[in-house]
């Protein structure tokens, strides 16, 4: 259904130092850089099929997270999404609601842990299992 998802960063490097390394959990591998038009950087993270991209803000105005939003990134194992999440928190990430761990979920359980990256940025890391 998704073709890529993009957030802002008002640090690009920061944000690229973190995601390096976070997304490296899951396999992606460096960044495709893409200078825009109007001069602002953009990166983007292949893997799988899907796309995830950072970008300095065309507008010049402050990147902002949104309220309400989470981007959910898809874990193979319980154990990968205990590393995603202390992956995130070594790389300048904050840990938001209960610790990284099984829940009880509508669909079943689900192996959880959220952040928040540098920019505030809700991120989930999510196990459904089989």
């Amino acid at each position: 259904m998704l073709n890529h998802i993009m957030v802002g960063s008002n640090d690009i490097e920061r944000s690229k130092r973190f995601y390096d390394a976070v997304l490296g959990v899951l396999g992606a591998g460096e960044p495709m850089r893409h200078k825009a038009d109007s001069g602002h950087t953009r990166l983007f993270y292949r893997h799988d099929g899907s796309t995830f991209s950072i970008s300095e803000p065309i507008n010049g105005e402050e990147a902002m997270p949104a309220n309400g939003s989470t981007i959910g990134f898809k874990c193979s194992s319980p154990e990968q999404v205990r590393q995603f999440h202390d992956v995130a928190v070594a790389h300048g990430g904050k840990s938001i609601e209960d610790p990284p761990g099984l829940r009880d979920g509508s669909m079943g359980p689900l192996h959880l842990a959220y952040v928040r990256d540098p920019d505030g940025h809700k991120l989930c890391a999510i196990y459904r299992g089989k």
